[in-house]
């Protein structure tokens, strides 16, 4: 991600991805470090989006990396954990890290950062809450994955301002919080995600409360990565 920054900076076009076979310092949201070894897909990806666009770039990114891969076997099941994370059952396959850069009051870029568990070794400590997709996919491999993904990424659309209809159903069906309890920020049960991109919550009382950032504290004593 910091290669592809300069470069954007340089004037690198949009599209442009850089692929790493691994990081020593890679980075996971809110500050968190990110376990990168070789065996994995490490992918950068510059977009420009504008003035005003990219705020739904990491929901887009997951789905269309989401629907990638379940299009190359169909018995995959790719769920999306608010807001940016790729699931596999109840571990964690992957996940997407936007970077902006403003310009003024505008948007200069924005780098769409992917990482994907696909045939690195997942540490013994990580292994109750990650998964690979070569425990899926068989003899898969990054390069692979790249292939399948970079098309769908390339073509997101980084301008329209909300989630339409058709993106919010698709998202429906891969949501992995909607009707689990939630005890923090708020408690209660999430209830889909709205076309602004927030996580609904349905409080005790009834009222629906609208997450747009922090960290989703599962009822069970899970927080979310």
């Amino acid at each position: 991600m910091d290669l592809l920054h300069r470069m954007a900076e340089e004037g690198a076009a949009a599209g442009t991805a850089v692929v790493a076979a691994e990081q020593t310092g890679g980075r996971g949201s809110r500050g968190r470090g990110w376990h990168s070894p070789r065996g994995g897909l490490w992918l950068s990806l510059l977009v420009r989006p504008g003035r005003d666009g990219g705020d739904l770039l990491s929901l887009r990114a997951g789905l269309a990396i989401a629907e990638a891969l379940e299009r190359a076997d169909p018995d995959l099941r790719i769920g999306i954990k608010w807001p940016n994370d790729l699931m596999l059952g109840e571990r964690k396959v992957g996940g997407v890290l936007c970077e902006a850069r403003w310009i003024g009051g505008t948007v200069g870029w924005v780098v769409i950062g992917v990482g994907i568990n696909v045939r690195n070794p997942i540490p013994p400590a990580l292994a109750p809450t990650a998964a690979s997709l070569a425990e899926h996919l068989g003899a898969t491999s990054p390069d692979r994955v790249l292939d399948l993904i970079l098309p769908g990424l390339r073509g997101l659309d980084a301008v329209a301002p909300g989630l339409g209809p058709d993106e919010l159903a698709r998202l429906a069906r891969r949501d992995w919080l909607r009707g689990r309890p939630v005890a923090g920020p708020v408690a209660g049960v999430a209830e889909g995600i709205a076309p602004d991109g927030a996580l609904l919550v349905r409080r005790r009382d009834g009222t629906l409360a609208r997450l747009r950032a922090g960290t989703v504290e599962l009822a069970d004593g899970a927080v979310s990565p």
